[in-house]
């Protein structure tokens, strides 16, 4: 579904990225740990095409397709969703006419009739209802006024609505307590399945405990240093990332 071979990215004159390699399969579930700065984020922004993140080596495909001349839309169009760290506010726009908007931009690109509001509606109260989220929330403006437990699920209900092919999550389970946790960990499960994938971009291993993945990598300045089992994340939970920094920084010397 997804590859990336030998990826180098920078933002403005400093490069991040140096050199990442990664394979994700239909089914999949891949979790990308990392202490902070170590381009985590970074990589979630250039899959996704966000301006300012600068690809000066590698090559990235996506269902086949080369992944990088493609604009930011039409990325979103062919299947990839990502989920923000920090969701934003958008005053003045519902939630429900926002979603609306955005199923149907893919289904018009991909020569599907569009939904009209009825037959939207009942697609969307069967998401709520499946993620047992509070029907008032989706009349409201995207995300005003919503607690950050609020605003991640509100990131869930988007990716359940949308049905992506891949979703990139990053860090999902910041700044929520154990309970918001388990319930973003819930709706994440829920759009599990054997033609999607996922990747789980996060600090800590809780929410691994809840959303247990198929593969573990670890990133640290830019490169994978290991990758793993979900055992890997239990590993590292216990003693921390300095081990891993100490080996990528002999990884470096020697390469």
């Amino acid at each position: 579904m997804l590859e990336i071979r030998n990826l180098h990215a920078s933002v403005g004159e400093v490069e991040i990225l140096k050199g990442i390699d990664l394979q994700v399969k239909p089914g999949e579930v891949h979790a990308i740990m990392g202490p902070n700065g170590s381009g985590k984020s970074t990589l979630a922004y250039v899959l996704a095409g966000k301006p300012g993140y600068v690809v000066t080596a590698g090559e990235v495909t996506f269902l086949g397709k080369d992944l990088l001349p493609m604009k930011p839309e039409d990325r979103a169009r062919a299947g990839l969703f990502l989920s923000f760290q920090h969701p934003l506010e958008i005053p003045g726009v519902r939630l429900d006419q926002f979603l609306r908007a955005g199923i149907n931009g893919i289904r018009k690109s991909r020569g599907l009739e569009e939904l009209d509001v009825l037959k939207f509606d009942r697609h969307l109260v069967k998401k709520v209802q499946l993620l047992e989220m509070d029907q008032g929330l989706v009349r409201r403006s995207v995300n005003e006024g919503f607690s950050g437990g609020e605003r991640k699920r509100n990131e869930v209900l988007q990716m359940a609505v949308l049905e992506p092919t891949l979703a990139i999550l990053d860090e999902p389970d910041s700044g929520l307590d154990i309970d918001a946790v388990q319930e973003a960990a819930k709706g994440i499960n829920q759009q599990r399945g054997p033609e999607n994938a996922t990747i789980l971009i996060t600090h800590y291993q809780r929410i691994l405990n809840y959303v247990v993945p198929d593969v573990v990598h670890v990133l640290i300045n830019g490169r994978i240093v290991r990758s793993g089992g979900k055992e890997l994340a239990l590993e590292v939970e216990a003693q921390g990332y300095e081990e891993l920094q100490e080996a990528e920084a002999t990884l470096r010397s020697s390469g």
